[in-house]
């Protein structure tokens, strides 16, 4: 009697998703353009969200974070100008917000970054 030998079938390509796909489609200097957005993007949804979580607005985290409200304004709009606060606003509003701390990623190490010596 013979056995019948059934192969097992298996595939190793790999399924880009509609995201990479995209990405990939763009010219480099797209990319970077759509990275950074993509970043503004991150961060403004960060602080909106730790606001709404906080029911702070915007005047009195301005005022919690020692930065005038168009800083924070700026922080919450993927769109706004990025030219209005710097990063030791940045940590500035953080810290308001109750962020204790935060971690830089290098050669596969997490770097704490000290904001907390930040006036």
């Amino acid at each position: 009697m013979k056995k019948d030998a059934k192969k097992k079938v298996t595939t190793t390509k790999k399924y880009k998703s509609t995201y990479d796909e995209y990405v990939d489609s763009l010219s480099p200097k797209r990319r970077k353009e759509f990275e950074e957005g993509f970043r503004d993007l991150a961060l403004s949804e960060l602080i909106l969200a730790l606001m709404e979580d906080d029911e702070v607005s915007v005047r009195k985290l301005a005022e919690m974070a020692d930065v005038s409200p168009t800083v924070v304004q700026a922080m919450r709009l993927p769109t706004g100008n990025k030219k209005d606060f710097n990063v030791t606003s940045l940590f500035k509003v953080l810290k308001a917000l109750g962020i204790n701390e935060l971690y830089g990623k290098r050669n596969g190490h997490l770097v704490p970054l000290d904001f907390y010596n930040i006036k």
